[in-house]
């Protein structure tokens, strides 16, 4: 049995989402009984700045917070993808926001590509700001090491108590990315 060890990089603009995204992947992680580390990032700007956070999930107590090289990256916008594209390991997983990435990124080819319709797909639930939990159900899919099932069930603990008429609408986005990831469509 392998041991889980994946760094994932979790990137767009402020605004989209990020760092909620990063925070429910971390916290399915615990719950599930994972060591998790979590590790925020803001543009000057904030919102419409860049944003991202670095995710480390692993089966062992975790050494750095740090990605450098990551095992997966979500780009929700073309500005994160070209920065940290290049950073990809090879064999490595990305989830790309093709609504508004409509180029073809230059990868190792050993790199799996999701060129996903997030924000496509959120309008189609009735929810342009669910763009986010569409790309992480995504690549919950893809990597299969935890379940949408799971990240909906954290969604409680993690988004605020106003926020909660979402839950819903948040938990169809999650397995909207993960039919996608499935089937393509």
């Amino acid at each position: 049995m392998n041991t889980l060890f994946e760094e994932v990089v979790i990137a767009g603009f402020g605004g989209q989402g990020i760092m909620l995204t990063g925070r429910l992947l971390a916290q399915t992680a615990m719950k599930a009984g994972k060591e998790v580390t979590y590790m925020p990032s803001y543009g000057a700007e904030v919102r419409g700045g860049t944003a991202n956070c670095m995710v480390v999930l692993a089966d062992e107590p975790i050494a750095c917070p740090v990605v450098g090289k990551p095992d997966s990256l979500i780009a929700l916008n073309k500005a994160s993808l070209t920065k940290f594209g290049p950073r990809l390991k090879a064999g490595g997983l990305l989830v790309m926001n093709s609504s508004l990435i409509d180029t073809e990124p230059e990868l190792d080819e050993t790199i799996e590509v999701v060129a996903l319709p997030a924000d496509e797909l959120a309008v189609e639930l009735g929810s342009p700001k669910s763009a986010n939990m569409v790309a992480l159900g995504a690549y919950l899919q893809k990597r299969g090491y935890l379940s949408p099932d799971a990240a909906a069930a954290s969604l409680r603990d993690v988004l605020a108590k106003r926020y909660h008429q979402t839950l819903p609408v948040n938990t169809q986005a999650l397995h909207r990315g993960a039919e996608f990831a499935t089937r393509g469509s």
